[in-house]
């Protein structure tokens, strides 16, 4: 069975309750269980962080990695346009990894700086971003 890690970035954890009329109102206990039921239909185990601070989310990232996680999946959130150490920590581990972002973050003028890092990056589709960033990172450990 695969393992993935779900990295959710920088003020994640308040999704439902922040700026609804732009990430919606799927809070982030209901995005968990989605993704739980999804990574169950697929075989797969989905270990899901939060994390608020650079830092930690390194820190789980790199302990991943000695557990032997096949990839990372991430919503970089509040990170997107600041992580350069978390950008570096990806690169470090060499593992598939996918981006993910419920908005257009093009369209509301950001730029990622992990995305550099990243063997794909999906965006503007809300929930959705995240169950194909899902499907699509479970291609890449297979491949």
């Amino acid at each position: 069975m695969a393992k993935i890690l779900l990295v959710q970035g920088a003020n994640m954890v308040w999704l439902g309750k922040r700026e609804p009329e732009l990430y919606g109102t799927t809070t982030a206990d209901e995005l968990d269980s989605i993704m739980q039921d999804r990574a169950a239909t697929l075989g797969v185990d989905l270990d899901i962080y939060y994390a608020n601070i650079e830092g930690e989310a390194i820190s789980r990232i790199y302990q991943a990695a000695k557990d032997n996680v096949g990839g990372i999946l991430m919503n970089p959130a509040g990170f997107t346009y600041a992580g350069y150490a978390l950008r570096d920590c990806i690169r470090a581990i060499a593992l598939p990894y996918v981006e993910v972002h419920m908005t257009n973050i093009e369209r509301r003028g950001t730029r990622s700086v992990l995305a550099p890092a990243a063997n794909g990056v999906i965006y503007g589709l809300g929930v959705s971003s995240y169950l194909l960033g899902l499907d699509a990172l479970l291609d890449l450990i297979k491949s």
